[in-house]
């Protein structure tokens, strides 16, 4: 029998994994999907808050912490949609001194959410690899309590972190301008949604600069180090739905399988095209042929440990929230 038509958001449009189920080129047994799109910071805050969609992605550390608060609205589907390094992505004032990593220590930096996964891996890394801990920093988070993951899962700050608060008429990217913060270890600029503020696009101007020379090889450095590739959103379905339908949870895995699958065959359309035009070597053909995003527990176990742990070392949770806890049982051996 066929479920109803059921709700499925989706933050990132542009994500080649995502549009095969958004046009329709991947279905989904049993059930008709009604899909939107908005941007994931507005998304995150609306289902932690309100619960307005039945299927959607969802921030991995605010899924994580809901779930140490025993919030158990969620169950986790090991789909993973948004992943990068994300501490590769700082940026620093020229004029502050800040000529690496281990230079943010005593310096005011910006983050739009404290509890965010981006936030989340970009602390870890700048803890484990350059050796700046949260408490060497003063955090100034842009979004408001009542438009944010916090306000929705009752954050509050560590007892030896400086977090504060960006008053409404200003944002990251006006402080920074204006010479009120150092640096950005995380920042969203220039996207239409009810949570974020700033506008200014830092990096094209001549007194910001990234602070990593050459975040590329920075990244690269970390991979080949770590083995972890960050997750940042996962995707979730409500409680109830699995209770009801138990079914549902392997059958959404299939079916963004099948779109990532897709993806990956355009992908490699485009990567022999230049290979045959002479524009890829044998080593990076090689490189290129497996797949760059695989989902599933048992191929992200290390990365999806390691931000649990993250959580629980920078005090957003209060133990350790181990993975069957966040993932459909019959997702785990996947």
């Amino acid at each position: 029998m066929k479920l109803r038509k059921i709700q499925l958001s989706a933050g990132l449009p542009s994500n080649p994994r995502t549009w095969p189920i958004l046009d329709g080129s991947v279905v989904v047994d049993g059930l008709e999907l009604l899909p939107s799109i908005i941007f994931p910071s507005e998304l995150f805050w609306r289902q932690l808050r309100f619960g307005d969609f039945d299927i959607s992605e969802m921030s991995f550390s605010s899924l994580i912490k809901t779930i140490a608060r025993g919030d158990d609205r969620w169950v986790g589907l090991p789909i993973f949609m948004t992943r990068r390094f994300f501490h590769t992505e700082m940026i620093a004032r020229t004029d502050r001194g800040i000529q690496s990593p281990v230079d943010l220590k005593g310096k005011l930096v910006g983050v739009p959410e404290y509890q965010q996964t981006a936030a989340l891996w970009t602390r870890g890394a700048l803890q484990h690899e350059f050796g700046v801990s949260p408490k060497d920093m003063e955090f100034w988070m842009e979004r408001v309590p009542d438009h944010s993951h916090a306000g929705a899962t009752d954050f509050r700050p560590p007892s030896d972190v400086i977090i504060n608060q960006i008053p409404l008429e200003k944002s990251i990217g006006s402080m920074m301008v204006d010479g009120e913060l150092d640096a950005a270890v995380y920042y969203i600029w220039g996207k239409d949604n009810l949570i974020d503020r700033s506008k200014v696009n830092l990096l094209a101007r001549d007194d910001m600069k990234s602070i990593f020379p050459d975040p590329h090889a920075e990244g690269v450095r970390y991979f080949q180090k770590t083995g972890i590739y960050p997750i940042n959103h996962t995707m979730v379905i409500k409680r109830s739905l699995v209770e009801q339908h138990p079914w549902l949870p392997l059958n959404l895995l299939k079916l963004f399988e099948a779109a990532n699958d897709l993806a990956n065959t355009r992908r490699m359309q485009h990567v022999d095209y230049y290979f045959k035009a002479g524009f890829i070597n044998a080593e990076a053909m090689d490189g290129l042929r497996k797949p760059l995003v695989e989902y599933g527990i048992k191929a992200n176990r290390l990365t999806l440990e390691t931000a649990a742990e993250y959580s629980f070392e920078q005090g957003l949770t209060d133990r350790l929230v181990g993975l069957e806890e966040v993932f459909a049982e019959s997702t785990l051996e996947q």
